[in-house]
């Protein structure tokens, strides 16, 4: 059987099935990560789209269900060059394959993906279909419906549908929850926070009636302006004296309810290395990012927030410091760190942010 990549400006890859053997429509995108498939997979961010592994062989460390960022995979298809037949590593519990057919998550490999990741890069990020019809080399029906699908309402589909409460004997940390990876909550915990998880659309009051030590805004998929409920919920935290840490979607919803614009990059950041400078003492962290639209650094009033972090590579805004106010945001994953510990010390930021301290 055969699969095909239909790209909406009418290329197509041909290649073979993978994962569930059904039809799909999302957005394709591309991730660098020579490893971390299983964590790629689990990333709620990653919801509404499909991903595209550029490394080309992915697959041969099986799957490990302990290092799932959330209970399910969330992409709506996976691409990738060659999955690997065979599987090897001592905490294996099964193929990547069985995997994708366990969640219904459909796919194809085989395709020349070093060429898709190019023509992303040159024209941006598209839409696509993947399908095993026959398209006998007329793919310009399908074309209409392609350029058709938008991501939209996804933080709704991955967040919490009910508040629940990691128990720990040190500061209280209310975490928004719009799509969370595990080890946010994760890292709090393990530096005795107690992390009580809130649901996407949960009112300030609410979270502020907590009377927590220190607010947490978690990663999340979608067009952050799309999220204009939760923006308004998010000023009324930042009028609170509470400290706040927040991270990707959470930094840009904060963006924009201090006043400051996004906008969409060409094909996004997605990967395990992408290099972040420090502006405050200059150095240089590899860091994982899962992200297609940024703070537009032209948008911020200078009295409200300064840049604390800048991408090295295209010099996009990747945090802010909140001026007057206890709030630190960041556009990469401090909780994922690839090296493995990079920004992990940004946790430790926030805990001293809750003892009065902004700075570490």
């Amino acid at each position: 059987m055969r699969a095909y990549l239909i790209l909406e400006d009418g290329t197509v890859f041909s290649g073979k099935p993978i994962g569930a053997k059904r039809d799909v429509i999302s957005e394709i995108v591309f991730n660098t990560s020579m490893t971390g498939y299983v964590e790629v997979l689990t990333d709620p961010s990653y919801a509404g789209q499909a991903v595209m592994m550029t490394y080309p062989l992915i697959g041969n460390y099986g799957v490990s269900r302990k290092d799932m960022e959330s209970l399910r995979p969330h992409p709506d298809a996976f691409i990738v060059r060659e999955l690997s037949r065979t599987h090897s590593n001592f905490r294996s519990e099964g193929s990547i394959q069985d995997f994708l057919e366990e969640y219904n998550i459909p796919g194809i490999c085989g395709i020349d993906t070093r060429a898709l990741t190019k023509l992303l890069r040159e024209k941006g990020t598209m839409n696509g279909m993947i399908t095993t019809s026959d398209m006998k080399g007329k793919p310009e029906g399908a074309i209409p419906k392609i350029k058709q699908y938008k991501v939209g309402k996804v933080v709704e589909k991955v967040s919490t549908m009910e508040k629940y409460t990691l128990k720990g004997s040190g500061k209280k940390v209310a975490l928004l929850d719009l799509g969370a990876k595990k080890n946010i909550a994760r890292s709090l915990n393990e530096r005795g926070c107690e992390v009580t998880v809130f649901p996407y659309d949960t009112p300030a009051s609410d979270i502020l009636e907590a009377a927590p030590d220190g607010i947490m805004l978690s990663n999340g998929p979608g067009d952050p302006k799309e999220c204009s409920g939760i923006i308004k919920e998010i000023r009324k935290l930042y009028e609170s004296d509470i400290p706040i840490f927040a991270i990707c979607l959470g930094h840009q919803l904060m963006a924009l309810a201090a006043g400051a614009d996004t906008k969409k990059l060409k094909y996004g950041h997605r990967g395990g290395n992408h290099p972040v400078k420090d502006l405050e003492t200059g150095k240089v962290y590899i860091t994982s990012q899962n992200h297609g639209y940024v703070v537009d650094e032209a948008s911020l009033d200078p009295k409200v927030a300064v840049p604390a972090f800048i991408n090295v590579n295209d010099k996009t805004n990747e945090g802010l410091r909140y001026v007057g106010k206890n709030i630190l945001t960041v556009q990469f994953h401090p909780e994922a760190s690839p090296g493995p510990v990079d920004t992990g010390y940004l946790f430790d930021v926030f805990m001293n942010m809750m003892g009065g301290k902004i700075n570490a």
